[in-house]
């Protein structure tokens, strides 16, 4: 992420120093969520829209209320009440969102690359809150603070913990946001995935030999610090990716009995919405170590100092 050009749009858009300082912004952040009056007049000028042309509720809301928390003002556009349903381009939605005076634009959409191509329409910044198969630096940046602060991490070196991410890699642009910011930090990865669901090496954005691969689940769960689970994407699934639900839940779920052989001190993370009794049974989701909860108060700390920076170019206020 550079001066001139205050995008973020994918996790390569931050240096290692960058993502570190932002967990450092958002543990300040975090602090202001417990004052009386959880707000800051920090943006009191700025504008934020929140563009979301794919349906969201944690992304979104965790953007709006991080906003306002910033004391900029907020405006949210869906595409289902919009012109797009008129015919309307994204290029001329995303110019009048602009022409309406707007500082920064957070973009969500079902196609990959479409928050790119609007950094470049528009002379305002841009953040991408994921883009279709591709990525979703936010929700990376929040897991990386979540995981900082669980395990009391100095200075956001990840080096020593082991961090397992399970299910549909493929379609998950989480998974590759995450293990790309997760590697930069210095963690070991070790992706578990049937290989229908792998995209292919070149798609994920790290150097060859810094991510295992295996297929084996109960093999690896003892030696985790971290076991982050991944929703069954079928909306964005190509047919027969894998047998059926029943089979996944065998092979990938993680259950009572799972649970059990982990480290006593691991924790199990997961960026929503669960499927509950898919990739975690239903009583597991509720068990204390399951950070999901966590990790959407710590989305709004995150994407507080997100927004902060790239409105003023700061790391402290």
């Amino acid at each position: 992420m550079t001066k001139e050009k205050k995008n973020l749009l994918d996790i390569s858009d931050l240096s290692k120093d960058e993502i570190k300082n932002l967990v450092k912004l958002a543990s300040f952040f975090a602090e202001v969520a417990k004052r009386p009056v959880p707000k800051v007049p920090v943006l009191q000028a700025k504008q934020v829209v929140t563009a979301f042309f794919e349906p969201s509720t944690r992304t979104r809301l965790s953007f709006e209320v991080a906003a306002k928390r910033l004391s900029a003002s907020v405006v949210t556009f869906t595409a289902a009440t919009s012109s797009i349903t008129k015919g309307e381009s994204v290029k001329d939605t995303a110019m009048t969102l602009k022409n309406l005076g707007s500082d920064l634009l957070i973009v969500r959409h079902a196609s990959a690359g479409v928050p790119h191509q609007i950094a470049k329409w528009v002379d305002v910044p841009v953040v991408n809150a994921g883009d279709g198969r591709h990525q979703h630096p936010s929700q990376a940046l929040l897991d990386c603070y979540t995981i900082s602060e669980n395990f009391y991490v100095t200075d956001c070196d990840f080096s020593g913990l082991e961090i397992g991410i399970v299910g549909d890699i493929l379609n998950s642009r989480v998974a590759r946001s995450c293990i790309e910011a997760f590697v930069r930090l210095g963690a070991k990865v070790t992706v578990v995935a049937a290989p229908t669901l792998l995209p292919a090496a070149e798609f994920l954005s790290v150097p060859e030999g810094s991510v295992s691969f295996t297929e084996n689940l109960d093999e690896v769960l003892p030696r985790l610090d971290v076991l982050y689970l991944l929703r069954v994407q079928l909306e964005r699934m190509e047919k027969n990716a894998f047998p059926g639900v029943r089979e996944y839940v065998t092979r990938f779920g993680l259950d009572a009995g799972r649970a059990a052989v982990m480290k006593k001190s691991a924790v199990i993370m997961h960026p929503g919405p669960i499927n509950r009794g898919v990739e975690i049974a239903a009583d597991v989701a509720d068990y204390p170590n399951v950070l999901i909860g966590e990790q959407v108060k710590n989305g709004i700390a995150m994407r507080m100092a997100i927004i902060y920076y790239i409105l003023t170019s700061r790391y402290e206020l």
